[in-house]
């Protein structure tokens, strides 16, 4: 099947679902009745199957937010730096040392937050190119180190860490594991328990394809037990609506400690159905065969991408302007071709453009978005060779 009408490629906020949609429009309920009780518990159960982790019942009263495991989850009623704000300034004390290698901008956001609740050290790689894997074992064999902190999956640069050797220098060093999986969990294979993370984020509107300005937190027994710690010994930082331990203390009953973001949690619960539906799995599996197909298409077509070959990212792909084109190009695109895609920051800024393969995105709008930006192109004088774009996302 073809796809018609606009073709809507950033890398989040995605597309959202009819069903979602409906969801948010449901007229209003009270916060502290029965009813929000029940989208909480569907809620609970919806973030766990996308974090990875062992199911729970969707049931009130049912404990919805923990399983086997000794994982539970908390909705955030703000955005996904919100979430990452609540993790880095309950976890850490003033004084602790946490390490935050980045090689982008949401890292770098990663690494200026820390830094306002703890000791960070910063090591600052060039955007889309791998951490070095040495120097940061280097870094966490000398010792005083509290926890290493990460954004998984880099955006602004169309690049994925390596978690996996990640957490087991953490496991070997003995710091804590701390994830931004803002814009990977549900879209690319992310593993708590195996990583043995303390702290997992997520924000709604990226791989789970919910609204915007609703996010959580999978957090392990022993980072909850630390921050109830810490505020015990009496040199947390200062808190009141990111504070955690209200959070953990109304989770039991399948509720927040503030007023919640009542509609955009239906509207999640409902996103988070549909992934069920489709099985986290083969959305992972979607979403690297359609980065796959962007990869090789725009190589093909002489681009130069911008993430190391063996890190780049299965939900996002950055892909540098040839000579002559700039962010115009992305103006024309969305005005005459019904298009979006979306540019670089900050030092890239009108040198790239970012391609998101994240979400509920259809092959099909893929495809199509792929000939439109083809077109665009081709209009704006640049010469490109004659290409099947279906060929690139086939089986």
């Amino acid at each position: 099947m073809e796809h018609q009408g606009d073709c809507f490629l950033v890398p989040g906020p995605t597309r959202m679902s009819n069903q979602c949609l409906e969801a948010m429009a449901t007229p209003v309920i009270t916060a502290r009745g029965s009813e929000f009780r029940d989208v909480m518990a569907k809620l609970n159960s919806g973030l766990r199957y996308a974090f990875n982790l062992s199911p729970s019942l969707d049931v009130k009263k049912s404990q919805s937010w923990t399983g086997e495991d000794d994982y539970k989850v908390i909705v955030v009623s703000g955005s996904g730096t919100a979430a990452m704000e609540m993790v880095m300034a309950n976890r850490f004390r003033p004084n602790d040392r946490v390490l935050v290698p980045t090689n982008g901008k949401f890292g770098e956001r990663v690494a200026e937050m820390g830094a306002r609740f703890c000791n960070v050290k910063h090591l600052k790689y060039e955007w889309g190119r791998a951490f070095d894997l040495g120097e940061i074992e280097e870094i966490l064999a000398r010792g005083n180190l509290e926890a290493l902190a990460i954004c998984h999956n880099e955006t602004s640069s169309g690049i994925t860490q390596d978690a996996d050797s990640l957490a087991e220098m953490c496991k070997k060093y003995g710091v804590a594991f701390i994830l931004d999986g803002i814009t990977s969990v549900g879209g690319l294979p992310v593993h708590p328990e195996e990583w043995n993370a303390e702290a997992v984020v997520v924000g709604a509107q990226k791989c789970t394809a919910g609204p915007s300005g609703i996010a959580a937190i999978a957090v392990s027994k022993k980072f909850a037990d630390r921050c109830i710690a810490i505020r015990n010994q009496g040199d947390s930082n200062p808190l009141y609506y990111f504070d955690i331990i209200p959070a953990l203390k109304k989770g039991e009953d399948d509720q927040t400690p503030w007023t919640p973001a009542i509609n955009p949690a239906m509207g999640w619960a409902a996103a988070l159905d549909i992934l069920k539906e489709e099985g986290l799995e083969n959305r992972w599996s979607r979403c690297k065969k359609l980065a796959n197909g962007v990869r090789k298409l725009f190589h093909d077509l002489g681009f130069d991408l911008l993430a190391d070959e063996y890190s780049r990212s299965n939900t996002v792909t950055a892909i540098m302007y040839p000579e002559g084109i700039d962010d115009s190009w992305r103006s024309k695109l969305k005005e005459d071709y019904q298009t979006q895609v979306i540019g670089a920051q900050d030092h890239l800024k009108g040198k790239m453009f970012r391609i998101g393969s994240m979400g509920e995105t259809p092959v099909e709008e893929m495809v199509e978005g792929c000939k439109r930006m083809i077109d665009c192109f081709r209009e704006l004088g640049h010469d490109l060779p004659d290409v099947n774009v279906e060929t690139y996302f086939s089986d």
